[in-house]
């Protein structure tokens, strides 16, 4: 399965989602920035790429359906809810990740 996280800059939270979820077997996972400056840029490719597509707020979310609408057809999306109060691979930013995602994605 391939997750693509999505939050402005990909340079915190959604990095971590890429970095934890990468070590789940069977686990793809790629993270991206809604702004043009991020470390990667969400893209139409990613998007195609993408099963589910977890963002990090609502911005994000109405950001990729506004900008990917024609590439979102029977994809999930779905907003973790998750602030920008986090720094990278922080303990409680993972344990967020994890229960979070877990409620819509099957890791086992």
């Amino acid at each position: 399965m391939n997750l693509l996280f999505v939050c402005s800059e990909n340079r915190l939270r959604s990095p971590t989602g890429e970095e934890v979820f990468s070590k789940y077997p069977g686990i793809n996972a790629i993270g991206a920035g809604t702004n043009s400056d991020a470390e990667t840029v969400v893209s139409g490719d990613l998007v195609e790429w993408a099963d589910v597509i977890l963002v990090m707020e609502k911005s994000h979310r109405n950001k990729v359906s506004k900008k990917f609408k024609d590439f979102l057809k029977g994809k999930k999306l779905i907003c973790l809810d998750i602030p920008d109060n986090y720094d990278r691979m922080q303990p409680e930013l993972i344990r967020l990740l994890e229960s979070r995602v877990a409620r819509h994605v099957r890791l086992s």
